[in-house]
Parts: C-alpha cells; sequence; structure tokens
C-alpha cells in the first residue's frame, strides 16, 4: 500500500517510514501542508492512507485535512497531540477518517492503518436490501450514501454513515460495541472502543438529535426511533 506521510520533523518521519516500510508500506514524505496538497493531485500516484500530523509549518492541520477531503476521498489519520473529545469530533467533521492520540504505540498506529483501509474496501456494502431507511425525519439513502433530515442532507463522514445505517436496520434493538466495532471497523481489535465513543457523540451533534442514539450502559448503542 502507498501512505502519505505529513509530517515537518524529518528525524520522526525517517523513523516512521523505517517502520512502515518493513510493514510492506510505500512511504511518500511531504514535509508541509502544500507538499501534501501537491501530492494528492489526480494525475498522481494515488494512495492508499493518509497520515496528517497537525503540528505543521505553513497550515493548521485541520484546514489541511478539510482540503484533502475536497478533493480526494482517501482515508485521512490525523495525529495530534490534542486528547479532548471536542478536537477529535472536530477532526471526524472535517473528514479525517481516524485519529492517533501522541505518544502512540506503533502497534496501535498500524492496527488503525490496516483497520480504515478494510473500511474503505468495504464502504460500498452496507448491510441491508433496501434503497433508503426513513426513521421518522430522517431519511439514509443506501445507495448514495447520503443522509438528510427533514430534507436537509447532513454530511457524514464514511464511518459515521456506517454506524448509522448498521444502527438504523433494527431501531430498538441493542448492538453490542464488539458487534459494531466488527461490522463497521471490520476489526476486533479493543482499542477501536474509544473511537467508537467519539463517533457516536459527533454523529449526535450532526443531526443534532441526541436521543437518537441511546447508550446502553455495559452493553452497547440502540438507535431509537423519532416519532413523525
Amino acid at each position: 500500500m502507498r501512505l502519505l506521510l505529513v509530517e515537518d520533523d524529518n528525524h520522526v518521519a525517517a523513523a516512521l517510514s523505517a517502520v512502515l516500510a518493513r510493514h510492506g508500506f510505500h512511504v511518500t514524505h511531504a514535509r508541509s501542508g502544500e507538499e501534501a496538497l501537491q501530492a494528492l493531485v489526480p494525475e498522481g500516484p494515488g494512495f492508499g492512507v493518509v497520515l496528517l500530523d497537525l503540528g505543521l509549518p505553513d497550515q493548521d492541520g485541520y484546514e489541511v485535512c478539510s482540503k484533502i477531503r475536497k478533493r480526494t476521498s482517501t482515508p485521512v489519520i490525523m495525529v495530534t497531540a490534542r486528547s479532548d473529545v471536542r478536537s477529535r469530533i472536530h477532526g471526524l467533521n472535517l473528514g479525517a477518517d481516524d485519529y492517533v492520540v501522541k505518544p502512540y504505540d506503533t502497534g496501535e498506529l498500524l492496527a488503525r492503518i490496516h483497520a480504515v483501509s478494510r473500511r474503505t474496501a468495504h464502504e460500498d456494502a452496507v448491510p441491508g436490501t433496501e434503497d433508503a431507511l426513513r426513521l421518522g425525519p430522517v431519511c439514509i439513502e443506501l445507495p448514495t450514501r447520503q443522509v438528510s433530515v427533514d430534507g436537509s442532507v447532513v454530511q457524514l463522514t464514511r464511518k459515521e454513515f456506517d454506524l448509522l445505517a448498521l444502527l438504523a436496520q433494527r431501531p430498538g434493538v441493542v448492538f453490542r460495541r464488539e458487534q459494531i466495532i466488527s461490522e463497521v471497523w471490520r476489526t476486533s481489535w479493543e482499542g477501536t472502543g474509544r473511537t467508537l465513543e467519539v463517533h457516536v457523540a459527533s454523529l449526535r451533534a450532526k443531526l443534532r438529535m441526541p436521543a437518537l442514539i441511546e447508550t446502553v450502559r455495559g452493553v452497547g448503542y440502540r438507535l431509537v426511533a423519532p416519532a413523525g
């Protein structure tokens, strides 16, 4: 797999590139946001994943993520020292597919890279045969992967859509955390649990329906079909 590493620290980039190379990745190193955007042109080599450090010298990392998402659907994993949920949700809202908080374990990083790669490969395989799921004011169009509330389109990331579509298959039924992680992230890796919580919070905020997804403590989540 080709991977674009966006990191301004040459020492960090060299060490990480060596590790990634040992695991079969072909790494292209971009030292700034502008270099990253230039590497992601349509006629470029194409990448399986973008590993984006937010501490860049020329542009804010969040801004770079937004620009990347406007020109390509390549999965973006943010690398950040900001561990608060609000910062993570902001990154997801801009189109990031996942995040890794510094300092991170190399095994964790590799697991997340493989997880987003597997999910991207299956992004069109949404369970169910219906063309659309309607839950009160919420409409989930499976073929186009579009979600709207009261007719207004809500922009969701791939993982957010897959999570919502999964829960909407059986409103009122509790989905275990392990089941959700297996279906949406295509992995059983325990570290994905915190990512699930952040994505649920992001969905509630984007849909402006905090009661739509109910937390069942110690078990998982279920979708509560709204009236109307």
